[in-house]
């Protein structure tokens, strides 16, 4: 039995959860998962792991050999690691989450620089609204907007979004264009469904140390950034997205920005990963790349954006 291997197949089962999901995220059999763990709690003499027909629990001994085993393979990652950096760069296969706007707009079309520091690493890129369980779908690490509600995670401050409220000239020119949000109820806006509670989400503004925040009147929803930025250029109503998004739409004139006098919420954005995965070279390399990416993105990092109403 190779030991450091049975530690590191043990360590991924309890992280998801069970033998089926971990051999899925391991591309092992999951019978070989099965008889690694098997033979590692023969070596010991002792049962790690509670198994049902549902499901897969650490028993005490169990939590306390995890904690030894990672704390082990880190120490082992660490050594090699400095070690490997001083002779070639990251290598391996890394497993990434943005969101689809930032990805799609931004870091994907910065990644022939990524890949000319860093050629060996290979990656998958998920670009969704939709918020991933790191551990349990086997992702290394992912870029998150808003407040953090998961405190198991470790995050790095990366970058904020600045929100802009904007609409098509030709469906200002039939409506008519809103000097106060209170106006917005009277017209057509696309709102945005967030994906962790399913409902709409509010709009946020202050000027002048008054602060508003509602959900405003539409007959149209939608869960995509993408999307939503697509309706509005359709002219379905006035919509408020992130300026990265909409900043070139407002320069071309296809989109004109409305309430330009009304601050909005800022919104955090950070890169994260679980406390308990090692913060392997290839990790490393892309946390301080998009952080280096988005910092240099003035749309990502500085004030407002700004400009009134034409």
């Amino acid at each position: 039995m190779d030991k450091l291997q049975a530690m590191e197949v043990f360590m991924k089962v309890v992280d998801a959860g069970g033998f089926t999901r971990a051999a899925e995220q391991l591309h092992m059999p999951k019978a070989t998962v099965s008889t690694l763990v098997q033979s590692l709690e023969n070596r010991l003499s002792v049962k790690l792991l509670n198994r049902t027909t549902r499901q897969v629990n650490v028993t005490a001994d169990g939590a306390a050999y995890y904690e030894h085993c990672r704390r082990i393979l880190a120490d082992i990652r660490d050594t090699e690691d400095s070690l490997s950096r001083t002779h070639a760069s990251p290598s391996g296969r890394l497993r990434v989450e943005v969101p689809s706007g930032l990805g799609q707009r931004v870091i994907i079309p910065a990644l022939p620089d990524f890949y000319r520091r860093y050629p060996d690493i290979a990656m998958e890129m998920g670009c969704g609204d939709r918020p991933v369980h790191l551990i349990e779908e086997g992702v290394d690490c992912a870029v998150r907007g808003g407040a953090l509600a998961d405190s198991t995670l470790i995050a790095r401050r990366i970058g904020i979004l600045h929100f802009i409220t904007c609409a098509t000239p030709a469906y200002l020119a039939r409506h008519g264009r809103p000097a106060h949000p209170d106006q917005l109820a009277q017209h057509e806006c696309i709102n945005y469904i967030t994906s962790t509670t399913k409902q709409l989400l509010a709009w946020d503004f202050e000027r002048d140390g008054e602060s508003l925040r509602s959900t405003p009147p539409g007959r149209f929803a939608v869960n995509s950034s993408e999307a939503l930025m697509m309706a509005g250029l359709a002219g379905l109503g006035i919509l408020q997205l992130p300026s990265f998004l909409v900043d070139d739409y407002l320069r071309s004139g296809e989109l004109e920005r409305v309430l330009g006098d009304w601050d909005t919420d800022p919104v955090p954005l950070h890169v994260v990963y679980p406390q308990n995965r090692h913060l392997s070279a290839t990790v490393r390399a892309f946390v301080e790349w998009v952080a280096e990416l988005f910092a240099g993105d003035a749309r990502l990092n500085g004030a407002p954006a700004n400009g009134t109403d034409r």
